[in-house]
């Protein structure tokens, strides 16, 4: 599809068109809402600059400009990150914002989950693009070699590099959602009443517990290893705010649980493994915690008084 000619509001037409894409290529890019934003406006300025009549493949031509955009933007990202305190983890969105298409597959649907963003860290640029192209959108791989300039048989060397990477933790992906969502109710069941027993037989023999404070709230400067020690955790944050709030979310494409202690918010989001928690990310950092907002309903529990009726 060719744009209109010059001077059409058609232009704008046709990016929106495109923005819900972008951002969610973006977002799984970078890990970050706020980042994500950026490029998509960038790729916008670059649009309107680029002559957009000429465009033959406007989809083609935005997914490109934002791939590149993003690459630069998480190189960039990735040497912040190395002086970041303590863990990072990706920014949680509410699924309602990240404008899941319907008709994406499970596999697709799993590139956004907290625990594919987190896990992708660990590639190179280059391959999480390629990666994500290939995953989350389908692309061909000359259409990828294209989008990133370079030789189609690079780019599906790139993919299996990625894949092979992500291969042995690519169960964590996936949010199953009635057998997911069961955990999850479950756990929050247990951090009502306090049972600690109960809530440290939900968690798998090697769980993790990722803690992102970013040096503006108290967080573990470390990842939390084993059942014992995630649950004393945990109960420890909840036993220094009296009153804490918990409230169920949905947020990239999974439940999520939000505590609201006090002046700060807690943000627990899971992986999941033959029945039991595999691991947990937890967001504290107020900077990751922008498209948060605590629900307009009463909380599912309030910490020392137990589980609220429905």
């Amino acid at each position: 599809m060719t744009v209109a000619a010059p001077g059409s509001d058609v232009y704008d037409e046709v990016f929106e068109q495109h923005r819900p894409v972008l951002l969610g290529l973006a977002y799984r890019m970078l890990g970050s809402w706020w980042d994500a934003e950026d490029t998509v406006q960038d790729a916008w300025l670059r649009w309107r600059r680029s002559g957009p009549e000429s465009v033959a493949d406007p989809r083609g031509w935005l997914v490109t400009v934002t791939t590149r955009i993003a690459l630069d933007q998480l190189r960039s990202a990735r040497r912040q990150r190395e002086t970041y305190v303590g863990p990072w983890v990706p920014e949680p969105v509410p699924t309602g914002r990240l404008a899941l298409d319907p008709a994406e597959t499970a596999e697709q649907r799993a590139t956004v989950s907290l625990a594919a963003l987190r896990l992708m860290e660990q590639l190179t640029p280059p391959e999480r693009a390629v990666y994500l192209l290939r995953e989350a959108f389908e692309l061909p791989f000359q259409e990828i070699a294209d989008a990133l300039d370079v030789g189609a048989a690079n780019a599906r060397q790139l993919y299996h590099r990625a894949a092979a990477r992500l291969a042995g933790d690519k169960a964590r992906f996936a949010v199953d959602g009635s057998r997911h969502l069961a955990l999850v109710d479950r756990f929050v069941a247990a951090a009502a009443t306090g049972d600690r027993a109960g809530l440290q037989a939900l968690l798998a023999d090697d769980v993790v517990l990722w803690s992102d404070g970013g040096g503006k709230v108290r967080a573990a400067l470390n990842p939390v290893h084993g059942p014992a020690k995630v649950m004393r955790f945990l109960m420890g944050v909840l036993d220094k705010a009296p009153q804490a709030r918990c409230y169920r979310l949905d947020v990239n494409g999974g439940p999520a649980v939000l505590f609201v202690l006090g002046e700060h918010r807690l943000l627990l989001s899971f992986e999941t493994r033959d029945g039991n928690i595999a691991g947990i990310q937890g967001a504290a950092n107020p900077d990751k915690l922008r498209t948060i907002t605590i629900p307009d309903r009463a909380p599912c529990f309030v910490h020392g008084s137990g589980p609220l009726p429905v």
